[in-house]
């Protein structure tokens, strides 16, 4: 079975946006103005997991910036879905550098951003998965693995990180339902293959507050309760960090 997928979000991916907090709702409530702002947080999960949505969500209801993903400038994404093997080195370093250049912004800011996606992905869940599909050859993925390094030395984890959880069959109904015809086509065992190395990074992540959310439980996209059930879990975590 095949199914269109690629990457998430209605903007293009390059820019940054921002978003006027809820008018009913402060942007986090109860909390001193002389504390220091929480700057970054970003959202890992599969493809078809909800990332983007809950992005524009949270920025809408907190008054956060949005940075997304960059692939409508990205120079190899086409050229990797004619020659995967041949590409895929490139495009995992260009990944890494747009991942980068947003964390520094983010750093260097001073205001609250979500990051539609994190450093940590390409390194942990796409990158070695191209590796052990022979769709890079291994001394790119281990001069890869020692770029990705030296460069997350020098960084920061995000101050929250969400983990949007969700099965085969939630993330295929959403890949279905967005119907995007310029995303390439993949098996549903690649999907596994993510699924399997999400749980695993998730499983032993210790660099910094992460909240997991169970997207088969909890529909956000449409489901009013459900949204607001997600924000106040986020609320709850962000009252944690100080």
């Amino acid at each position: 079975m095949l199914i269109k997928i690629m990457t998430e979000g209605v903007f293009p991916k390059h820019q940054q946006f921002t978003f006027a907090a809820h008018k009913s709702t402060p942007m986090i409530q109860g909390l001193p103005s002389d504390k220091s702002i929480i700057k970054h947080v970003a959202i890992a999960g599969n493809i078809g997991a909800g990332k983007t949505t809950l992005c524009e969500i949270l920025a809408r209801h907190f008054g956060w910036d949005v940075h997304y993903e960059d692939t409508e400038s990205n120079p190899y994404l086409s050229d990797f879905y004619l020659d995967m093997k041949r590409w895929s080195f490139n495009l995992q370093v260009f990944f890494l550098s747009s991942r980068y250049q947003q964390v520094l912004r983010i750093l260097n800011g001073n205001r609250t951003v979500i990051q539609d996606r994190t450093i940590y992905e390409d390194a942990f869940i796409f990158a070695p998965n191209l590796a052990d599909m022979g769709l890079m050859e291994r001394r790119d993925f281990e001069n890869y693995l020692t770029l990705f390094q030296s460069i997350v030395s020098q960084v920061k984890a995000p101050d929250l990180l969400i983990y949007l959880k969700a099965s085969i069959p939630t993330l295929v109904e959403h890949i279905q339902m967005r119907g995007r015809d310029y995303e390439g086509s993949i098996s549903i065992d690649y999907l596994k293959r993510l699924n399997e190395r999400y749980d695993n990074w998730i499983g032993n992540y210790r660099e910094g507050k992460l909240l997991v959310i169970n997207v088969d439980q909890l529909d956000f996209s449409s489901n009013k309760e459900d949204s607001g059930k997600v924000l106040e879990m986020v609320q709850a975590e962000l009252h944690g960090l100080f």
